[in-house]
């Protein structure tokens, strides 16, 4: 599979909501969005959702999926 990186614009915003979220005392959330502008994502890493919906008993209709669901 591909490798997602994200254009240097996206890699700032992911940089200010770091910074924003560390701010804030979520270092794991800051942590996670650094890496993600400077590292990109892995697609072969990745867990489908319909694997996610099986592991946790999801329905095809759950309220992520869902318009409107709050």
């Amino acid at each position: 599979m591909a490798h997602l990186i994200f254009d240097e614009d996206e890699q700032q915003q992911l940089r200010a909501s770091a910074r924003e979220h560390a701010a804030a005392g979520e270092g794991l959330l800051a942590y996670t969005l650094e890496q993600l502008a400077a590292e990109g994502i892995d697609l072969s890493k990745v867990t489908p959702y319909e694997d996610i919906q099986a592991r946790h008993g999801l329905g095809g209709q759950d309220a992520a999926r869902t318009p409107g669901a709050a």
